[in-house]
């Protein structure tokens, strides 16, 4: 088992200080010599690939290659309006990456890793399964840490940072490397970068999970302490991995932050429909119910604007019968109160001693959720929804008597654990539940048919998790954004496009993808053409396919299991034909190659560098599941183009009637 506490960062601010101007390049002559270093360490990383070296060391070294290289491509290196020469700070930061890169790759040659067991905060890497990228985090070791007795697992503090603006890879080494331990630490702390500054949304929370995996592989963590806190953009992830992931912590703590997206932005006009239903995915609020899984302390400054956070949620959770603690600082704005402080960190720190209940975990469940995407609260898991979108619920537990009671809204399919108990109740309806399906299996899986609930066999058990129908499923649920949260390569058409001006846009949405993801999610897209797709890519990747079926063959391979009709002069989609001159077709499918996977057509993230700009509160899906786009006569830029038509796919991957 293992010990975890998820922490974030308490920084002063949730935007970028007006402070600091906008990133420079270095001078020429500093640019030149960090080159040089640079070469210089990825020629002693291309050594170690070729030693006897564990991949995860290697990740330790070439995390500081990334960050250098991330910094100089960027041109990173940021100047502040009153002092103009303090964009020296990367230029140190940078210098201080390589020497400790080239250090730790001398240490890996003579068989070292002292880093590994050294007390307080050094920093780490880990290869992402999303796209291949080295991703750094970093990792304080208490002072205790080599004297623990055998078999002890630690607790383990995860921090999520708030927006810093100027933060990138090197300034987040230099935050980190080095750093003592805090007074009276007795666990191991994990402070996550999260792909930098995006609120923990899309592959940021995949990097949460993937740092914490981390971790786990590689010293003895107990997972059933999990305490998840933060402030500021940190507060906005706490309440967002906190309420959509409820059984993974001992307690959650978010100061300020913000829950939704109308009232932080003040927006007072409805987003189109596609867009409006979409904030369901990460607007926390929709989510207050879950604070019944799991204890919840927030903490906001009594002059603070963004305490309504955190009366938001407390409130809402009254409406629905679920208690939250609130500590209020006295007198203060964006920033903890010192006495406040203490007592949201006692608060944090009797939950960690206390625990999660081991498996399989509470009796007695409330759990809310509006996309299938996060579908599961300890036991239970929503495995299909009637409408997605929609509020869905499953409340209730083992009572006195050992019958497991429920009641539901929205849920078709349920999947529960097997030994909870001998009986279940849905709805009225009494099934078994620890004999069911032969007992054979290690969960049972319940459909809603009519009004009605009946329980699965052991062969329409394996079935219905094969998905045979393929229906909207986690992790096959869509929007297109969902697509980048996993595995993806991108596969670029070599042939003869039926429409010159549809290639033009594909290539040019793909250039924008590239170019944003680089900067804005810091990795590179994978990018292949379709003749070198193979079938590793199809077994374990989302395809991210653009061009047109003339010119794309992997897009011309699926076209006829896609909902949309294309020809040489235009395609239809919902009984509406559209010229491939003017019109561009974006959308997410399960791949008919793989139905595991996605495919994605003519999209990359949907946001754009204006919303990663303005607030992580606009990172949410722009074009829904499937969209039309016109383009103005000679302009390709995605950015400029008018939605005409969008929409979400229903539960069984069809769209509405078009009336």
């Amino acid at each position: 088992m293992r010990n975890i506490i998820l922490t974030v960062t308490v920084v002063a601010t949730s935007f970028v200080s007006a402070e600091f101007v906008r990133a420079q390049s270095a001078p020429a002559d500093v640019a030149t010599a960090l080159q040089d270093g640079l070469a210089r360490l990825n020629s002693e990383i291309a050594a170690l690939r070729k030693s006897d070296a564990k991949q995860r060391d290697i990740a330790d070294v070439e995390v500081f290659a990334k960050g250098v290289e991330w910094c100089l491509r960027h041109d990173e290196f940021y100047a502040n309006n009153k002092k103009p020469d303090v964009r020296s700070a990367w230029i140190k930061y940078c210098e201080t990456a390589i020497e400790t890169g080239l250090q730790r790759a001398v240490d890996l040659t003579t068989g070292q890793r002292p880093w590994t067991g050294e007390v307080g905060s050094s920093i780490r890497g880990y290869v992402s399964r999303v796209d291949g990228s080295t991703q750094p985090y970093a990792l304080s070791l208490p002072a205790g840490f080599n004297k623990a007795k055998s078999g002890f697992r630690f607790p383990l503090h995860v921090k999520l940072h708030g927006r810093g603006g100027t933060r990138n890879e090197v300034r987040f080494f230099n935050e980190h490397q080095g750093k003592k331990p805090q007074d009276g630490q007795d666990w191991i702390q994990l402070d996550v970068f999260g792909r930098t500054d995006n609120a923990y949304r899309w592959s940021g929370e995949t990097d949460v999970f993937e740092a914490m995996a981390d971790v786990g592989r590689r010293y003895r963590i107990d997972s059933k302490r999990i305490t998840l806190w933060g402030f500021s953009m940190g507060g906005a992830g706490a309440w967002h991995l906190g309420v959509h992931h409820p059984s993974e912590w001992s307690s959650v703590g978010p100061g300020a932050g913000f829950v939704d997206f109308y009232k932080y932005q003040k927006q007072t006009e409805i987003l189109p429909a596609h867009q409006h239903r979409g904030l369901h995915i990460y607007d926390s609020v929709d989510y207050a119910l879950n604070m019944f899984n799991v204890p919840f302390c927030t903490y906001g400054g009594e002059l603070d604007a963004q305490l309504v956070a955190s009366t938001k949620m407390i409130d809402r959770g009254k409406e629905r019968g679920v208690d939250a603690k609130l500590i209020v600082g006295p007198g203060m704005g964006h920033k903890f109160h010192p006495d406040s402080y203490k007592e949201f960190m006692a608060f944090h720190t009797n939950r960690s001693k206390a625990g999660r209940p081991r498996y399989p975990g509470r009796k007695q469940i409330r759990f809310v959720t509006w996309t299938l995407k996060y579908n599961q609260c300890e036991w239970l898991t929503i495995v299909e929804m009637i409408q997605p979108y929609e509020e869905t619920l499953a409340e209730g537990g083992v009572d006195d008597d050992g019958v497991l009671r429920l009641t539901t809204k929205n849920i078709a399919v349920l999947k529960i654990a097997r030994d909870v108990a001998n009986r279940i109740e849905i709805d009225g309806a009494n099934l078994p539940l620890r004999s069911a399906a032969d007992d054979l299996l290690p969960d049972v899986y319940f459909e809603r048919v009519g009004d009605d609930w009946e329980q699965l066999g052991y062969e329409d058990s394996v079935s219905v998790a094969d998905n045979p129908a393929v229906h909207k499923r986690h992790n096959l649920q869509g929007p297109i954004d969902d697509a980048f949260m996993e595995s993806f390569v991108c596969v670029r058409g070599s042939g003869q496009p039926w429409s010159s001006e549809t290639q033009a846009r594909a290539d040019a949405t793909l250039q924008l993808f590239e170019k944003e993801f680089d900067k804005w999610l810091r990795g590179r897209v994978p990018v292949i053409k379709d003749d070198q797709l193979t079938d590793e890519h199809i077994a374990n990747s989302n395809l991210i396919l653009f061009g047109d079926p003339g010119s794309n063959a992997v897009m011309a391979r699926v076209l006829d299991r896609l909902p949309v009709r294309w020809t040489k002069d235009g395609f239809e989609v919902n009984g509406q034909a559209y010229d491939s001159k003017k019109h561009t077709l974006s959308m997410i499918y399960p791949n008919p190659l793989n139905r595991r996977r996605y495919v994605v057509i003519n999209s990359g993230h949907t946001m754009h560098e204006k919303d990663f700009r303005a607030s992580n509160s606009w990172l949410f899906p722009k074009l829904g599941d499937i969209a039309v786009q016109k383009f103005p006569d000679g302009v390709n830029d995605p950015t400029k183009a008018t939605t005409v038509w969008a929409e979400m796919f229903d539960s069984n991957w069809k769209l509405p009637v078009r009336k």
